[in-house]
């Protein structure tokens, strides 16, 4: 929480603690939640508001940085109980929110009816007029406070991050890459680049990240997870471990045994890196923790990779 500054960080509860953030930025007693969670999450907001002193009515906007669930699944669900809000979204999500029939249908093929309720629960549909589209740079006044929507694709087509005027930070979803707590050092912050698994471009992403550090910010609000400052490092990181998976995609296309040997030899970036880091954890640890983000990683590789390889 960095209610000093009008940023309270809620902790979804999505997979595990400290894992999933969603953000509500508040200002002259006004109200705007960044990205959802997931439905099961929605009790964490209303308490997030009872924290700033805030109630339902006092929240115009609800913003989200991209259509993935873990960010935006809750958001039909939240929104019915935000009588004064509207949605602001990319152009390429505002359909998929207003009928979220192909969002359902493409997460439930992956991962089945019953993880889907348990993970998710139902997606609600937004109606058209609570939608507004977010085309890039496009402004919200936040009671006096300015929020700016900048275009990011690289990790997913549909994805903005949000510039904080006021305190010189961004709100960046997922194009910033992924920071654990558990991973940091007396060297700072660990991060990493996450590919999501249909729509990564690794030039889009590393000419994303850059412009991101374009606006010199002071701090990055990360969903996965919460502040990290040290913006210039982290993005060289980002930028170098790009290319190193990329390479580790090349390298091992045509293998009968890709996505494994994929799989492999990001666990081995990761543990070497975080090791390097002087995270406090072992192989074991890193490799746990990072399971789930190694394997969309690796399929984020191979789906770009055999895009490109035609």
């Amino acid at each position: 929480m960095n209610n000093e500054l009008g940023i309270y960080t809620i902790d979804t509860g999505f997979c595990r603690d400290i894992f999933d953030a969603a953000y509500l930025v508040t200002h002259g007693g006004r109200g705007a939640f960044i990205d959802s969670g997931t439905n099961h999450s929605l009790p964490r907001f209303i308490d997030a508001l009872d924290r700033a002193g805030l109630t339902v009515g006092d929240v115009d906007w609800l913003i989200l940085t991209h259509v993935h669930l873990d960010h935006a699944g809750g958001a039909g669900k939240l929104l019915a109980q935000l009588p004064n809000a509207k949605l602001l979204v990319h152009p390429r999500g505002a359909r998929h929110m207003i009928d979220p029939s192909v969002l359902v249908a493409g997460a439930t093929a992956v991962y089945g009816a019953e993880e889907m309720e348990s993970s998710y629960g139902t997606l609600v549909p937004i109606p058209p007029e609570r939608v507004v589209e977010a085309h890039d740079k496009h402004e919200i006044d936040l009671g006096g406070r300015k929020l700016v929507a900048v275009e990011t694709p690289g990790h997913a087509k549909h994805h903005i991050a949000i510039w904080d005027e006021m305190t010189r930070s961004f709100f960046t979803g997922d194009v910033f890459g992924l920071s654990y707590r558990e991973f940091d050092s007396a060297k700072g912050p660990f991060v990493l680049p996450t590919t999501s698994p249909v729509q990564f471009e690794p030039e889009e992403l590393h000419a994303s990240i850059d412009r991101l550090l374009s606006y010199q910010p002071q701090a990055m609000y990360l969903t996965h997870y919460d502040r990290v400052e040290d913006v210039e490092r982290l993005g060289e990181d980002l930028h170098e471990q790009i290319d190193q998976m990329t390479q580790i995609a090349r390298d091992r296309h045509g293998r009968p045994d890709r996505h494994a040997a994929i799989v492999h030899a990001l666990g081995e970036l990761y543990t070497a890196r975080a090791r390097k880091h002087g995270a406090p954890l072992d192989a074991a640890q890193v490799r746990k923790l990072l399971a789930n983000d190694i394997e969309l990683n690796a399929q984020g590789l191979e789906v770009w990779l055999d895009r490109v390889s035609r």
